[in-house]
Parts: C-alpha cells; sequence; structure tokens
C-alpha cells in the first residue's frame, strides 16, 4: 500500500489566479525555494508524494494543482489550454515572490517549465534561474505520437496481463476490497514502468480527461525545440529513464537546445523516483549546489 503522506507545512488557494488553484507547502521553512509542477495533464501534485518531499530535507517546496484538476478542479466549461497553464503558472510565481525561480517539473510538468522558459526568452515573463527536468513530456508531436504508441503496447504486453491474472485469482478483490482498487491503479501504469513489477507503493490519482485532452489540443502540430534553441540559456539538468515509453530522443534534443546536462538512468523507465530514488535525487542535490 501507498507510504502515508506528511500534513503539509501550510496549504491554502491562490488569490491572482483566474480560478482559485490549491497550493501546499512542505520541506524546511525558509530554505531555498523549489517550485515542483505535477505531471498530466488534469492531474494533481499528490501522487508526487511522499517520493518527491526527500527534497524538502534541504528545501522549501511548494506544489499547487494546475487548474482542472486536484483540488483546483472547475466547473467552467471554458477549455483549458497550454497558454492558461503558462499564465497561471506565472501568477503562482509571482503570488508567491518565487525570485529566484527553481522550477522542478515532473513529466508534463517539465514541457509546461520548458513552455514558461519560451515565454520567458520573449521577455514577457519573469526568467527561471535553472531548471530541473524529469521525464519531460515529448517536445514535438511525432515523439508524443511514439509514447502513445508504446505505452499502449506495454499495457497489452503478456508481462502485463500475467499481473492482472495473478491479480484476478489472488480474490483480493473480495478479501480486501480497498488492495483490490489500489492494485488495479498500479496495474493501470505498469506500461511506464522498466519493469512493471516495480509498479508498486503508488498514490493513486485520477486525470481530469477533458483538461488533458484540451491542452494537448491547443499544442496542436507542436515542435519545442527550435524555440528552445534560441532561448536564453538558464542551467537545466534533465534525468530521463531509459526505459520510459517517452522517447529519450526527445529529452536529449532539450539538453542539446539548451545545452543543458542530461543524465540518463539505465534502469529506469517513466517513475524514477519510484525506480531508482537514490540516483535521481543525488542527481538533483548535486545539480542544486553546484548551481546555488
Amino acid at each position: 500500500m501507498p507510504q502515508q503522506i506528511p500534513a503539509p507545512r501550510s496549504e491554502g488557494s491562490t488569490k491572482t489566479t483566474g480560478v482559485p488553484l490549491y497550493w501546499a507547502r512542505h520541506g524546511k521553512e525558509g530554505a531555498d525555494q523549489l517550485l515542483v509542477l505535477h505531471g498530466g495533464p488534469g492531474a494533481s501534485h499528490d501522487y508526487l508524494l511522499p517520493q518527491m518531499l526527500r527534497l524538502g530535507a534541504a528545501h522549501d517546496l511548494l506544489f499547487y494543482d494546475q487548474r482542472g484538476g486536484g483540488r483546483s478542479r472547475t466547473d467552467d466549461p471554458t477549455p483549458v489550454t497550454w497558454q492558461v497553464q503558462v499564465e497561471d503558472l506565472a501568477a503562482v510565481i509571482a503570488e508567491f515572490s518565487l525570485e529566484p525561480l527553481t522550477l522542478v517539473g515532473y513529466s508534463w510538468g517539465g514541457l509546461l517549465a520548458l513552455l514558461y522558459l519560451i515565454a520567458a526568452g520573449e521577455g514577457r515573463l519573469p526568467r527561471p534561474s535553472r531548471l530541473v527536468l524529469i521525464d519531460p513530456a515529448p517536445v514535438n508531436r511525432g515523439w508524443r505520437e511514439t509514447f502513445e504508441r508504446t505505452f499502449q503496447e506495454r499495457q497489452g504486453s503478456a508481462n502485463v496481463q500475467a499481473l492482472r491474472d495473478e491479480l484476478a485469482a489472488s480474490g483480493l478483490r473480495e478479501s480486501d476490497p480497498a488492495a483490490y482498487r489500489q492494485r488495479m491503479f498500479e496495474l493501470s501504469v505498469a506500461g511506464y514502468f522498466a519493469d512493471p513489477r516495480r509498479a508498486r507503493d503508488l498514490t493513486p490519482f485520477r486525470v481530469t480527461g477533458r483538461v488533458q485532452q484540451s491542452v494537448w489540443e491547443s499544442l496542436g502540430d507542436f515542435d519545442l525545440v527550435p524555440q528552445l534553441e534560441r532561448v536564453m540559456k538558464v542551467p537545466t539538468l534533465l534525468v530521463h529513464g531509459w526505459h520510459d515509453p517517452i522517447p529519450a530522443d526527445s529529452s536529449l534534443a532539450v539538453a542539446r537546445a539548451l545545452l543543458a546536462r542530461c543524465v540518463v538512468l539505465e534502469a529506469s523507465g517513466h517513475v524514477p523516483y519510484v525506480e531508482q530514488p537514490d540516483t535521481l535525487f543525488g542527481a538533483i542535490e548535486q545539480f542544486l549546489r553546484e548551481t546555488s
């Protein structure tokens, strides 16, 4: 079962965004601040917990649920676009006076950080001082399509089917319905892992489908690489699991465009904070010390 998530040091709702967004602070008060961007889009921050709180030993961590997901769900039928997400991010940064600004983006959150960097490079927003991108979402449409195919193939693989069969034969559905639901969730994301048997102890989450769809549709036939090649460079660390269904070529292209360091984890998929936490957090802490 998932580990218990500690209560936040403080929490609340934003006052300056178009709709109130839930936020939570964890970690060391008064320390170097990190703004952590969760994946999705349309998800919530808490599925990164408790593992991501390891960074809180030396840093002040601010999380927020992006518009349309988690505790920032809204009944507003207006489509949530990537531009709206960037505007919300900019408002959060200003509201919490996050300067110097360090963005830690996971999956879609990594792509959101890059979209923000491009907007900042156009002079419209304060520039981040450094970026940490953990298995960022694909930065062009072709790699996005490759990811979707690969993930579906993995979910239909013999290895994942064997785990489903094992669960069906376990009797857990009748003996412990809560544990059964937890295991069903874990198997629904097993294709993200280098070894699907490692899909354990995950904090369940839900994705608001209409938000996910509207954000990706708003990107159209996108390719961020040419824009990233033109932006002013900031210290950037990328970490990418070699067995991530998101092609490593996407993160390597970002690293080349930003003249950034890219750490490839050979025994990890898309969830290195579960699969290789020591290596992941060791690389992040080293980068943060060197760029302090």
